[in-house]
């Protein structure tokens, strides 16, 4: 059966034993010793599944944000250069903005 990282990790040590015993790969050997936080990653590994939970930003595009941002970045350092310190602080907030709604969306 394939599973995923999330479905791992809501496992028992007990169960994930259960699972490594079935594996033969060299990252789980002494599996029956091995503590959660150790026999996670080592399944992972052998199962060829990502060790980490992955973020989706809901209801954004990510990348155009992001590219929106780095724009936006650019023209901050232009504005500094500038001496124009309200045009600077506008960028400034609308970059902290877009950033907040990128944390947020992934929470």
């Amino acid at each position: 059966m394939a599973y995923t990282y999330e479905q791992l990790s809501g496992m028992t040590v007990a169960q994930l034993r259960e699972i490594a015993k079935d594996v033969e790969h060299e990252a789980v050997t002494g599996f029956s010793t091995m503590h959660k936080e150790k026999l996670l990653p080592a399944l992972c590994h052998a199962l060829g599944i990502e060790a980490h939970a992955h973020h989706q930003a809901a209801g954004l595009n990510k990348s155009a944000m992001k590219a929106e941002i780095r724009k936006l970045k650019a023209e901050k350092v232009a504005a500094l250069q500038n001496k124009d310190r309200k045009h600077f602080k506008e960028i400034l907030r609308k970059i902290h903005s877009m950033k907040h709604k990128l944390r947020k969306s992934l929470a």
